[in-house]
């Protein structure tokens, strides 16, 4: 600890990262976030370097800037804390630091070793302030690992309620991060990048939908301009919370930045009775300066760091929906068992209609019950047959919601999650079920409960298809808060009592996908379009948050059925290939060349499913319309590379493939992997080292001059491995991730 002038200033210092914590005696703040600045950086001069000093003609907080900015203390930006008394005391408090400790915290981190455990240990400093005027007390934790984590606790010490409205809390960015990368987009087309430049004053995002959204991840990147996937600096912050969220991009008179994320509440959300807590959502930030790439690598890295991170390989899944979709005849669901496992599949699911009166979308959901109309025999006849044929058998449900039209609500017209003083807003023919309430969460979690205990079931795909409007509890209410709170819980639960069962956060596709729903499932779906078009632009969003491992990606029909669009079985497969694969189509209606190539790319993926899941993921540049990417093993040894064509290039050949990031002193084997039937790419002019199979070069090589592909036709892909030749350690190129297929020659599907 290094104590100047009644100030405590702490160093958290990773690899990469750097952050120095100024705590007292003013609030908790910030002086520095980004590289690391050496062993024998003079923290006095630090915080004199960085010193505002007075600007004319405003009041601005001249310190390092707060964790939560006070309006209290002349910080004229946005405040992170507004709330007041309820007779409008209170409303600009300023906290004073009274205790700052430090703590190492063990990791487990699966890119480590074979049993999971890492030996590294996090760095946590947790800083205790008050305001005893106001009657409050905030404890703000920052703990440094693969990323930046902030959190703070808000105690109401005082007499009487004190009603919170926000608490937001901010990161410094320097002033030459000039640019924002926003994420965000719609229905089919989640997970878009936006790049804009940083403007005067606030650019922010709302969003009031109950659950992170299609349309406004919580997710920002200041960047420098300029920066793409291996150069420049970027500063990324993601809010964990998987309901209503707020952020913000700030640029104050004075030209500091900041970055501001929070919890949205509605009014009257959050009321602290005296003694009462609000925990803030957790901040999770990565600091790169080294491109876009890396920030990839310090969201993964904290996922796959936590305890309840999906372990082992991750099994070849079959979804009924599109192949069947309502309609559970048990020939067609027989046809679809057997070609599945004849493909290679590992996991079988049975999508929605298996339950109550769900022949439709306009009834039955909330009674989750075998329906003796869909399956007159229970459903032990179908899972039989899914063991049988060496597959896992998973299930769909929709606890959250509730049609009008079914037993539960004509039982229970009280449980809705709607103001009774209004008509309710239906959004696919359902309301949202209130699990605040104790009798509705026991009614709930018992049916479940009964449901996992009862059948031989290793997988729950676990849907929320509609938003939160006007969502409020019996008194009126809003009940967003702690409903979300209420999933949590509910996923805990069950989680605790079916160790086994794993879990999928689905919500109309990408709608609810964040790091804190990520440590209570083992797989998201990044969206309902499996068009592979839309897909590479998707997942290629996504991948910045998330690791390819829980990133579900199915091979789908030869005509999308969201799009309309056609396209080849190839497309398709290398498509599916980068995230947790799997395939949601009528196998009946392939032709013996699709067949073909879905075993195929199965057999790719199994070979290669340890490095697709374990490796780090790259991010390629090329300029056009094209979109390459890939997974490189942690000690660089192997590499799996794809290359998409996303449209009719305006040019007649593409520009040389680039692999930044390998080791520039070793030799690597290219290769194509070519699936069966693909085109032979003699039809496309390419260079002889593709016609001939093969490429040796180094790792500097690959950087610098790259390599030359064949021209792509339109919605059309290419995948490469690279090998290198002379591993300097013995290994077989992917430390510790030992006990995943793929790995040391044998192949594992983890009870699949």
């Amino acid at each position: 600890m290094h104590t100047v002038t009644g100030t405590s200033i702490e160093r958290l210092v990773s690899a990469t990262t750097e952050v120095i914590v100024v705590a007292g005696p003013g609030p908790v703040a910030i002086a520095h976030w980004g590289p690391p600045l050496g062993d024998d950086a003079d923290l006095d001069a630090v915080l004199a370097a960085c010193e505002l000093g007075p600007v004319p003609g405003t009041s601005v907080w001249s310190g390092p800037l707060p964790v939560v900015p006070e309006h209290g203390s002349g910080f004229d930006g946005r405040p992170g804390l507004v709330g007041s008394r309820s007779d409008g005391r209170d409303f600009a408090p300023r906290f004073t630091v009274t205790d700052v400790t430090r703590h190492a915290t063990s990791v487990t981190d699966s890119t480590t070793d074979t049993t999971g455990r890492s030996g590294r240990a996090d760095d946590t400093l947790t800083v205790t302030a008050v305001d005893r005027a106001a009657g409050l007390e905030m404890v703000t934790e920052l703990t440094l690992g693969a990323a930046l984590s902030v959190s703070c606790t808000l105690t109401n010490t005082g007499d009487d309620e004190y009603r919170l409205s926000e608490l937001m809390l901010s990161l410094p960015v320097p002033e030459h991060a000039g640019e924002l990368l926003c994420m965000g987009g719609r229905w089919m087309a989640e997970f878009g990048m936006r790049r804009r430049p940083w403007p005067d004053g606030t650019h922010s995002a709302q969003n009031r939908r109950g659950r992170t959204s299609h349309e406004s991840v919580p997710l920002v990147v200041a960047v420098e301009p300029g920066t793409g996937a291996w150069s420049g600096s970027a500063w990324a912050a993601h809010l964990a919370w998987s309901g209503n969220h707020q952020w913000s991009a700030e640029r104050t008179v004075d030209g500091r930045r900041q970055l501001q994320l929070g919890e949205l509440l509605h009014a009257g959300e959050v009321v602290l009775r005296p003694g009462e807590q609000y925990r803030s959502p957790e901040i999770v930030a990565v600091h790169s300066s080294e491109g876009l790439t890396p920030i990839g690598w310090g969201f993964h890295r904290t996922l796959r760091a936590h305890e309840t991170h999906a372990r082992g390989p991750r099994p070849v899944t079959f979804n009924s929906w599109e192949a069947v979709y309502f309609d559970h005849d048990a020939q067609r669901l027989s046809q679809l068992v057997a070609l599945a496992a004849d493909v290679g599949v590992e996991r079988f699911v049975l999508d929605d209609g298996w339950f109550g009166g769900r022949r439709d979308d306009t009834a039955g959901l909330g009674d989750w019950w075998v329906s003796p109309e869909a399956h007159p025999e229970g459903l032990a006849p179908l899972i039989g047959s899914v063991h049988a044929a060496g597959m896992q058998f998973g299930i769909w449900v929709e606890p959250e919601m509730v049609n009008p039209d079914s037993e539960l609500l004509r039982s229970h017209p009280d449980w809705a999650l709607v103001d009774d003083r209004y008509e309710p807003v239906l959004h696919r023919n359902q309301l949202v079920l209130d699990i605040t309430r104790a009798d509705a969460f026991d009614h709930v979690h018992g049916a479940l409960d009964r449901l996992l205990a009862d059948h031989a079931i290793d997988f729950v795909k676990w849907d929320m298809n509609r938003p939160h409007v006007q969502a409020a509890q019996r008194s009126g209410a809003a009940g967003t808060h702690r409903q979300t709170l209420a999933l949590y819980r509910l996923l805990d639960m069950l989680r605790a009592a079916h160790p086994h069962v794993e879990f999928e956060s689905c919500s109309s596709g990408g709608a609810r996908i964040d790091h804190a729903v990520l440590r209570r499932t083992d797989r998201v779906w990044p969206s309902d379009s499996n068009d592979p078009l839309e897909r590479q632009r998707i997942q290629s969003g996504a991948s910045l948050l998330i690791p390819p491992e829980v990133m579900g990606s199915h091979i789908g029909p030869r005509r999308t059925h969201t799009t309309g669009r056609v396209h080849d079985i190839t497309f398709r497969a290398i498509t599916a290939l980068f995230g947790h694969l799997g395939i949601e189509a009528d196998l009946v209606e392939f032709d013996e060349r699709e067949l073909e190539v879905v075993r195929a790319a199965i057999e790719l993926y199994r070979e290669h499913r340890g490095l697709l899941h374990g490796g780090d993921t790259v991010r390629l540049d090329l300029d056009g319309p094209w979109l390459a990417h890939g997974v490189y093993a942690t000690d660089r040894s192997r590499a799996l590379v794809s290359v998409a064509a996303l449209e009719l290039a305006r040019t007649a050949v593409m520009g040389p493939l680039r692999l930044p990031g390998l080791d520039p002193t070793r030799r690597y084997r290219v290769t194509p992997l070519l699936l069966p039937h693909a085109p032979r790419s003699a039809d496309l002019a390419p260079s002889s080292w593709w016609r001939d199979g093969v490429l040796v070069a180094t790792g500097r090589q690959l950087s610098v001059h790259g390599l030359r592909l064949p021209t792509l036709q339109p919605a059309s892909a290419l995948l490469l491995q690279v090998d290198a030749l002379e591993p300097t350690d013995g290994t077989d190129g992917m430390d510790g991730m030992g006990g995943m297929d793929g790995m040391d020659g044998t192949e594992g599907t983890d009870g699949a």
